[in-house]
């Protein structure tokens, strides 16, 4: 299945919302800037869930400038949210945006969420970009806190996406698993490692859903540049198309 085959956005006669989801770690735009921007827009993404966005001087000027590369907006997130950051396109209409700064650890970096409410056409969801901690004990305590963040947002339906830190079994990821869908076990599409560019032999990235949202697809995408993937971040991009039912 190509790239193009991944369905395209669109609004269903019924008022459900198929949504282009690309969640993607850009290492503080380190990197080539001009290649990151270039792999986003060849996903034609509706939002962008971010990980590890500038969070220092000015930051907001580099997330300004990394959504208009992309055709896009902000959304939220960013500093305020210790990294996690949100885009989206003009198919969004926002209804709310929450940054959420999680415990510190001691000595450990300071991890967040992201979080909006967005409606396309009929359609009403939640979002949340996060980045877990590189220790087992507190990864899997942040699961649980990305799980009530689901809750607390009272959408029916949610998509979660970020790096994980963590391979599919481990105890962070079984517990978010447990109450979401995974969506490269559910639809896959494309390849699955994420890490890294240049040799990608494991899946620490995701993007997760709430039980209702369909997948039609998830995965890393194929026939991407791939001097523009590994001149871009450390990362691989994850991207999924989904299916969110008409608001009641």
């Amino acid at each position: 299945m190509a790239i193009s085959e991944l369905p395209d956005s669109r609004t269903e006669d019924d008022g459900s919302a198929v949504i282009r989801v690309l969640s993607y770690n850009v290492r503080s735009l380190r990197d080539d800037e001009d290649a990151l921007a270039r792999v986003v827009r060849a996903c034609s993404p509706d939002v962008v869930l971010v990980q590890e966005a500038p969070r220092f001087f000015r930051w907001r000027k580099h997330a300004a400038r990394l959504a208009a590369k992309s055709d896009l907006v902000v959304l939220g997130g960013g500093a305020p949210a210790a990294g996690p950051l949100l885009l989206c396109s003009l198919r969004a209409t926002v209804e709310r945006t929450e940054d959420v700064l999680l415990p510190l650890t001691p000595g450990l970096h300071r991890r967040g969420l992201a979080t909006a409410v967005v409606r396309f056409a009929g359609a009403r969801v939640g979002l949340i970009s996060c980045h877990l901690s590189l220790r087992k004990d507190e990864r899997y305590a942040q699961a649980g806190m990305v799980l009530d963040r689901v809750a607390a947002l009272g959408t029916p339906y949610t998509v979660v996406a970020g790096d994980l830190n963590e391979r599919p079994g481990g105890p962070a990821f079984t517990r978010l698993t447990a109450e979401l869908q995974d969506g490269w076990e559910t639809a896959p599409w494309g390849g699955e490692h994420t890490w890294t560019p240049g040799d990608p032999h494991q899946r620490i990235d995701a993007i997760l859903a709430t039980p209702g949202v369909e997948f039609l697809g998830c995965g890393v995408p194929p026939h991407l540049d791939p001097a523009d993937l590994r001149a871009a971040t450390d990362h691989l991009p994850v991207l999924a198309a989904v299916r969110v039912p008409a608001a009641d």
